[in-house]
């Protein structure tokens, strides 16, 4: 036997046996199989393409009931609000960040803290909706994660020591992080978060190893983006449909990270609103004619080169948007009925969308909440048939210039369907979808550009649609757009969803429920308080032949500070930082 033979056997041999030498370092194949491995969690979305779907049947439907707490790990101290983080697992260890941009490194067996990185952010940052983080990226021997001062670290997976920490853009300008990083070939691809403070949209690749910026991609038309440190090419066509310099404060940022579709090789990133939101001062003087007044690509799905950062295609979900309906949601592929190749995405402006892979084109939409007002339907050629007067006033036609004509919205500006991850399972073909019902007032207000300023030009008030229920987990056919079923909640849904191969949907409620539903009926099978209201994003493993579940618990996120009467119906909830895990005793397996 010769000795590559030997070192191969040794290799094999050495990761079956208790207490072996630690794992090698993560390579891009192991990101390349996180959605069909099962001992890990790698990245964020239980693998690159966000189905957060996890082939896993252990637990099933006759067993989830017998779930019960393996441990609990406090995130401790005063450092709370809103934990929306996804964790990672690897190598025996979980990784989970928390509000205020921190890392822990907990022990998967123990629930025993290994280590911690604080950020320690500098006064004066300007997070626009709470002081979240919602993930980590594993790779190499280095796991990344953004912070509010809008810089990107890369920490030794054992340790937590600095292996490098790169700035991404000014908080000082209002520019901040929060997004888990997305890698692909090597590569460490961000974007960018700020939004309401009149920045630009971007998504950057960086050298894993280095940190050292390999190309930039605006999101604004009229941006140059760059190419190993030189201007490569402007994104779009400077003033084809914003007019004037306002594409340079144009908003559109990136600030819920991307999804990489490996059949065309393709990054997918969502840009949200164009600053300001008053969108008849963003087209001032310009016929809304065409796509003239679309602000490209504010809005937007883009689909991306990971190599050169060139945009492929680009489809805009809301044209000449006004009511902060961001275009950030997740992109998640799938394969359809009749076996294409198809893109299914839930919008903030209430729709549910599928896209062609190959160019993003438009195939078809329908609308998964209820009462959607502000457009009559999605046409046949992918643009919204709007109710224009369902569009906010005019401020610079009102009487006293002051503040343009009221009106009630549905949905609210904080979406049909907002961050909080969808699912989707190639087992029942649905995906998954946690949104919300409720709708606003809104007008428009006279507003000027200043840096590190909130930069809006509306005002707004958020109000429930129904007495009964807010939030409402729904089951969607992507080949129809047909609700199967529907799960209600008294308060807004605000957290990640995740489905195994044994029928169950996980999601959590503000009310602090853990729940596990029938995938097919939506039957609620198990739940668990767990003391705070969940925003964070469930995952699953298997461990010494048995499967386990986890889910962070900490009440915040944007609802408590934007959500106007909805924010008043939730005071009542407390805040809180735990990492909760479950797990399926082996002998309870076949109960």
């Amino acid at each position: 036997m010769n000795r590559f033979v030997m070192a191969a056997v040794a290799a094999v041999l050495g990761m079956g046996l208790a207490g072996a030498a630690a794992r090698a370092e993560v390579t891009e194949a192991d990101l390349a199989g996180d959605a069909t491995s099962t001992g890990d969690v790698l990245t964020n979305g239980m693998g690159r393409g966000l189905q957060r779907f996890s082939p896993l049947e252990t637990l099933n439907k006759t067993n989830v009931k017998n779930l019960v707490p393996a441990w609990a790990f406090s995130l401790g101290g005063e450092k709370q609000r809103g934990q929306e983080s996804q964790p990672l697992v690897y190598d025996g260890v979980m990784y989970v960040t928390g509000s205020y941009s921190r890392l822990w490194a907990i022990d998967l067996k123990t629930g025993k803290e290994l280590w911690q990185f604080d950020a320690r952010l500098p006064e004066g940052i300007l997070p626009c909706c709470d002081v979240i983080n919602r993930g980590a990226a594993i790779f190499g021997s280095n796991i990344y994660f953004g912070t509010l001062d809008a810089r990107i670290v890369a920490l030794d997976l054992k340790t937590g020591d600095v292996k490098w920490n790169k700035k991404i853009a000014e908080y000082k300008e209002g520019y901040s992080y929060t997004a888990a990083p997305l890698i692909v070939n090597g590569l460490v691809v961000t974007g960018n978060s700020g939004g309401e403070f009149g920045i630009v949209g971007e998504v950057q690749a960086r050298d894993a190893e280095t940190g050292e910026l390999v190309w930039t991609r605006p999101t604004i038309e009229g941006h140059m983006g760059t190419l190993n440190g030189k201007d490569s090419t402007m994104t779009g066509e400077l003033n084809a449909t914003w007019p004037g310099d306002l594409w340079k404060t144009g908003g559109g940022a990136t600030w819920l990270g991307g999804s990489y579709d490996a059949d065309t090789d393709t990054l997918v990133f969502g840009a949200g609103n164009p600053s300001p939101w008053n969108s008849h001062l963003r087209n001032a003087g310009t016929p809304v004619e065409g796509n003239k007044g679309d602000n490209l690509y504010a809005a937007s799905r883009l689909g991306i080169d990971p190599k050169t950062g060139e945009i492929k295609w680009h489809y805009q979900t809301t044209p000449r948007e006004g009511w902060d309906f961001d275009g950030v949601n997740e992109v998640v592929p799938f394969v359809d009925k009749d076996g294409n190749k198809r893109f299914g995405t839930a919008d903030r402006n209430g729709f549910f969308y599928v896209l062609n892979r190959e160019d993003g084109a438009f195939v078809h939409a329908t609308p998964f909440v209820k009462d959607i007002t502000w457009a009559k339907e999605i046409g046949k050629d992918g643009r919204p048939v709007y109710n224009e007067d369902n569009r906010p006033g005019d401020p610079s036609k009102a009487a006293d210039g002051e503040k343009g004509e009221q009106i009630f919205a549905v949905p609210s500006f904080l979406g049909g369907k907002n961050w909080m991850p969808m699912s989707y399972s190639p087992k029942t073909g649905l995906f998954y979808v946690p949104s919300n019902e409720w709708g606003m007032d809104i007008w428009n207000e006279p507003i000027t550009y200043k840096k590190g300023a909130a930069y809006l030009g509306a005002g707004f008030t958020i109000k429930p649609l129904f007495e009964d229920y807010i939030g409402s987990m729904k089951a969607i056919d992507p080949n129809t757009g047909d609700i199967k079923w529907e799960y209600k909640n008294p308060s807004p849904l605000w957290g990640g969803t995740m489905n195994t191969a044994g029928g169950l949907v996980f999601f959590g409620t503000p009310e602090g429920e853990f729940k596990a539903l029938d995938a097919d009926s939506g039957e609620e099978l198990w739940s668990f308080q767990t003391g705070s209201g969940i925003v964070g994003q469930p995952i699953t493993w298997d461990q010494d032949g048995e499967q386990y579940v986890s889910v962070v618990s900490g009440w915040g996120g944007a609802v408590p500070l934007w959500g106007g009467e909805v924010a008043k119906k939730v005071n009542y909830l407390n805040q809180g930082g735990m990492v909760w895990t479950f797990k399926l005793p082996k002998q309870m397996a076949s109960n």
